[in-house]
C-alpha cells in the first residue's frame, strides 16, 4: 500500500497547506493531491518550499472549459479535432491550436506569466521547471517564463509517433491529395526553466539541494532527447484522461527533476495524476493540484494503480 493523504479543499477556489510529514511504504513516495485551483494555491503556499515542477498544463483552458468537454463527450468537435478509426483503431481526440483566435492567443500567454510569477518565490533557487507545450503555442509559454525571471535551460523533445492525422486541407482531401497544410508532427516540446541559483551551483546543491538535473548515472547525463509512446492499453484503462502522459516519460522526468532525490515535487494541474503516480513509484514526494473534480477524482484512484506498474526502465533513453 501507498502512504498517502487524499484531500479535497474546498472546490474550484480553494487552497491548503504544503505537504505534511507523512511516511511512505514499500518503497513508494508520499504525496498529496488537492482539489483546488492552482493559482489560488500557489497564493497562498509558502515561499521557498518546492524543489521542482513537472506538469502538463491546460493551455488556457480553453479546451476544459465545459461546453468544450461536453462537445468532446458528443464527438462534435469544437476545439478538440476528433479523428476517424483507423485500422479498427479509435484515436484519441487532440486540442487544435490553430483555432486558436488572436484574443485566445493573448490570453495563453498572460495565463503562463501569472503561473512563472507565482511559481517563482514558492520555488527554492535551483529549482526546475518542466512543463509541456506545443510547437505551434510554445513561444507563448516560454517568454513569459523568461520575464518572470527563470532561466532558459534547453528543451526537452519527447520523440512519439501517433495514429493521428489531420495535416491535410480540411473538407478537401481528395482535391488535394498529395498537400499537406503542416508537417505531421512526430515530437513535443517540454520547455525547461530554472530559477536562479544562490552563487555557484555546488553551493547551491549544497544547501538547497537543487541546481542541476539527476545523471542517468556517473557516466551518463541526462539527455534532451526522449523516446515515449502514447499510454496505451493498461495505462488508459487505468486513467481515461484526454491528456494522459505515460509512465516511461514521466519517470524519466520527475527523476530527472531532482538532482539528488530529495525535496517536493509540484504538479500545479494534475490532470488523472501521471506526475504523482511517476513521483511516487520512485520514491520522491509530490504534491499535485486539480480544479476538476472529475479529474481530481479520476487522479484519487489511478495514481496508485499507474504508481504500481512496472514499465521499461527510465535510464533506457537511447534506441
Amino acid at each position: 500500500m501507498h502512504a498517502r493523504r487524499l484531500r479535497k479543499i474546498g472546490g474550484n477556489g480553494g487552497s491548503a497547506p504544503l505537504l505534511p510529514a507523512i511516511r511512505a511504504a514499500s518503497g513508494f513516495g508520499p504525496y498529496e493531491m488537492v482539489h483546488a485551483n492552482a493559482m489560488d494555491w500557489l497564493d497562498s503556499a509558502p515561499r521557498h518550499s518546492l524543489h521542482a515542477v513537472v506538469t502538463d498544463p491546460p493551455y488556457g483552458l480553453l479546451e476544459y472549459r465545459p461546453a468544450e468537454l461536453e462537445k468532446r463527450r458528443n464527438g462534435k468537435g469544437g476545439v478538440w479535432r476528433i479523428p476517424p478509426s483507423f485500422d479498427g483503431h479509435r484515436r484519441s481526440p487532440l486540442p487544435r491550436f490553430t483555432v486558436l483566435s488572436a484574443s485566445d492567443r493573448v490570453g495563453l500567454r498572460e495565463f503562463f506569466l501569472r503561473l512563472a510569477e507565482r511559481l517563482f518565490p514558492v520555488l527554492v533557487p535551483g529549482a526546475h521547471v518542466f512543463i509541456a507545450t506545443n510547437p505551434l503555442v510554445s513561444h507563448l509559454v516560454y517568454e513569459p517564463f523568461v520575464a518572470a525571471g527563470f532561466e532558459k535551460r534547453g528543451e526537452i523533445i519527447r520523440v512519439v509517433h501517433t495514429l493521428r492525422g489531420g495535416d491535410r486541407p480540411k473538407n478537401a482531401h481528395a482535391e488535394f491529395a498529395e498537400v499537406s497544410v503542416m508537417p505531421k508532427s512526430c515530437w513535443e516540446p517540454w520547455g525547461l526553466f530554472r530559477k536562479p541559483c544562490e552563487g555557484r551551483v555546488q553551493d547551491n546543491l549544497r544547501k538547497w539541494k537543487t541546481g542541476g538535473l539527476r545523471r542517468i548515472s556517473s557516466e551518463e547525463p541526462f539527455k534532451d532527447l526522449l523516446h515515449a509512446a502514447p499510454a496505451r492499453g493498461v495505462e488508459r484503462r487505468i486513467a481515461p484522461h484526454p491528456s494522459l502522459k505515460p509512465q516511461s516519460l514521466m519517470r524519466q522526468l520527475v527523476r530527472a527533476a531532482l538532482p539528488l532525490g530529495e525535496g517536493v515535487i509540484l504538479d500545479p494541474f494534475m490532470g488523472s495524476g501521471s506526475t504523482i503516480a511517476a513521483a511516487s513509484a520512485l520514491g520522491l514526494r509530490s504534491i499535485g493540484i486539480e480544479c476538476n473534480v472529475e479529474y481530481y477524482r479520476l487522479a484519487c484512484k489511478a495514481v496508485p494503480r499507474l504508481a504500481e506498474l512496472v514499465v521499461k526502465e527510465h535510464n533506457s533513453q537511447d534506441k
